[in-house]
């Protein structure tokens, strides 16, 4: 299956009430590297994680995600306080994203929205691609903090469930819904 990214580009927004950020750039636009298309890439080509705030609880969604990515070949960097000098997933944990002695691609954020700012100017300062805020986490302050530091932005969404939906693994521990997609069947 080849997917094909549409050429048309998003309307302009000159409506006057149309929210922006500091720099002028619209919200849309800053969330532009949320759609389907550009997280697929995103899977695509970035493969070392830092998941901020991933539990050593089993029972966690952060621990089950690192389960999943670190099983489809993923390298997963353990960031949290709690845990900082031992281990998750046969993984050093880190106290914070400039503890990490290696590059890291995406920031993937399982934290409160309003500790996500701070984050987002570490993972700038670290020099990771993406900001990837897990479902819930919302802030667009930190997305204009990212986006403007030339991350790619991708908010309110599951690096577990977009990968398992690209990749064919919905069925697999935990979804067994045999559904990709929410349209229905006429006919």
């Amino acid at each position: 299956m080849t997917l094909r990214r549409s050429e048309a580009s998003p309307p302009e927004r000159s409506d006057p009430s149309f929210p922006t950020f500091a720099s002028s750039r619209p919200l849309a636009t800053v969330r532009a590297t949320s759609g389907a298309w550009e997280r697929l890439r995103i899977l695509q080509e970035n493969h070392r994680i830092a998941m901020v705030g991933l539990s050593a609880d089993p029972m966690r969604p952060s621990h089950f995600a690192a389960i999943y990515m670190k099983s489809e070949g993923y390298d997963i960097i353990p960031v949290n306080p709690r845990y900082a000098g031992g281990t998750i997933l046969g993984q050093p944990v880190y106290s914070s994203l400039e503890d990490i002695p290696e590059p890291v691609d995406i920031v993937d954020v399982f934290r409160r929205r309003d500790e996500v700012p701070g984050i987002a100017r570490s993972a700038a300062a670290i020099g990771a691609k993406v900001l990837w805020m897990q479902l819930g986490v919302i802030n667009d302050e930190a997305a204009r903090i990212a986006a403007d530091a030339g991350l790619e932005v991708v908010m309110d969404r599951c690096v577990k469930i977009e990968h398992a939906r690209f990749f064919g693994g919905l069925n697999l521990v935990g979804m067994n819904t045999g559904v990709v997609t929410s349209r229905r069947r006429i006919g």
